[in-house]
């Protein structure tokens, strides 16, 4: 059952968060809210008085609105046209562009968020796509806002904007609910917050009355290890090279530019900067998925700037990409067949081009033990799975085989506080193993408790270089600005 005899309440003009494990019912719980999960049994009441609320529509009008960790936007569409979506302005059945894109202009200045109400939504960043889903909200008189992991996809600086929005919200006398895994974002923006754990509330308490370290135990159940032991180890062979590399985004306009870095063995080399600043393009080169225009990329002291992905795969290169939906897991097809959609030729599964039914089932038992991905079995579906056991699956595969290389993209972007000390523990441990990651990360906390050297990419170039000892959120801050030190 995913969610259990659960009572929660918010008050008018308060931010109150809601956390717990990947699993533990929040989503569940806010769609309910929402009308897009039909309850069981229990009550829903609004300003006190007692509601049903059995469709989307319904909770509209009620004055509840959600903006979804996965946003529900067109791409091919304008700002303007999403927001105003199905409340088009108009006349003799002529739609009045003008006075759409102006009635979204006094909505944006309204409430403090700035937009281009002429801008198409495939051409901005995940940031400027959220603001457009609050003020989709906002537009239809949204008293209640539910924010379901508001900074998933956000930088930093994204996030901080946020805040100061979220608080602005609760001050108009607006209620938002903040579901989130960060738990210093809970201290920092909310007003009170609620736990819950495997389909239960567990505690609603004052956000001034708790700390990381209790609301780590709550959502657990347990001790949390909230930094990570990481031991020095000596580098061994380089793994990885590129030399002046450069790379074309989307569009054709330079992304990467003359990028060199190297990875060695029993190394982390983490990539910092803001999101935006070549990280993908760089990541997508080296796994082989975007073409190099200038410069190469040496595997293992072989080129390999033209080699297809799966020639890659089979040298011992692994990728953790940044979107474990999109590019990461098919969703729609079962666990076995993830697990296997990169290794369902080698021998341990395959004979004479029948695969071995048996040996699958093994890899995904032992795979499911490994990594405690809940929920999930052998020949079951994904697409109930949590966040945090999606990229357990991920995972999963993708240290199969012990790569000698392993791309970790955002590894741990929307996870809860218990799957990202699983995720950092493991790549820990294939470091210790002999293993060189790249990890690329927009969270600073996870490249200083994680990487033995880390460089900066500022619009495509890297502008800077420190080792684990000089590192610091200070000096990393600056060159991620394009300063010096």
């Amino acid at each position: 059952m995913a969610d259990d005899d659960v009572e929660f309440s918010a008050r008018e003009g308060e931010v109150h968060a809601l956390v717990g494990e990947n699993g533990a019912g929040k989503t569940t719980l806010m769609n309910i809210l929402y009308g897009l999960v039909r309850p069981d049994r229990g009550t829903i009441s609004v300003d006190g008085r007692q509601v049903q609320i059995s469709h989307p529509n319904d909770a509209i009008h009620l004055g509840i609105g959600i903006v979804h960790q996965h946003f529900q936007l067109v791409p091919s569409f304008s700002v303007a046209e999403n927001i105003m979506l199905g409340r088009e302005p108009g006349a003799l059945g002529l739609l009045r562009t003008a006075a759409e894109r102006e009635q979204v202009g006094r909505l944006a200045e309204e409430f403090g968020l700035a937009v281009d109400p002429g801008a198409r939504i495939r051409d901005l960043p995940v940031g400027m796509q959220q603001r457009v889903e609050i003020l989709k909200a906002l537009e239809r008189r949204a008293r209640i806002l539910i924010l379901d992991e508001p900074t998933s996809v956000l930088t930093p600086q994204e996030a901080r904007e946020l805040f100061k929005v979220v608080r602005g919200l609760a001050a108009s006398g607006r209620t938002v609910i903040f579901i989130t895994h960060k738990l210093l974002e809970v201290l920092e923006v909310a007003d009170r917050v609620s736990v819950m754990r495997k389909g239960r509330m567990v505690d609603t308490v004052a956000v001034r009355e708790t700390s990381v370290e209790a609301l780590a135990r709550m959502m657990v159940g347990r001790e949390v290890l909230l930094s990570i032991d990481r031991s020095p180890r000596e580098p061994g062979q380089l793994v990885l090279e590129t030399e002046n590399l450069s790379v074309a985004g989307p569009g054709g306009i330079p992304a990467v530019l003359r990028v060199s870095l190297a990875v060695r063995e029993r190394e982390i080399l983490g990539v910092a900067g803001v999101n935006g600043n070549g990280q993908a393009e760089l990541v997508e080169a080296i796994a082989g998925l975007r073409p190099v225009d200038v410069g190469r990329i040496r595997f293992l002291g072989a080129e390999v700037s033209r080699l297809s992905v799966r020639q890659r795969r089979l040298q011992g290169m692994a990728h953790i990409p940044e979107d474990r939906m999109r590019v990461g897991l098919n969703t729609s097809t079962t666990l076995d067949e993830n697990l296997i959609v990169s290794r369902y030729r080698i021998p341990q599964f395959n004979r004479l081009g029948f695969l071995r039914r048996g040996e699958i089932r093994r890899f995904s038992e032992s795979t499911i033990a490994r990594f405690s991905i809940a929920a999930a079995r052998p020949g079951g579906g994904i697409s109930t799975l949590s966040g945090g056991n999606l990229q357990k699956v991920v995972l999963g595969r993708e240290l199969a085989g012990k790569p000698r290389l392993i791309i970790a993209n955002q590894p741990t972007r929307g996870l809860d506080v218990g799957s990202i000390e699983a995720v950092h523990k493991t790549l820990l441990a294939e470091r210790d193993r002999g293993a060189a990651i790249l990890l690329v990360s927009v969270e600073l906390d996870e490249i200083l408790a994680l990487s033995d050297r880390v460089v900066v990419l500022f619009r495509g170039r890297v502008n800077g270089e420190l080792s684990s000892a000089d590192a610091t959120e200070e000096k990393l801050g600056i060159l991620m600005a394009g300063g010096s030190l």
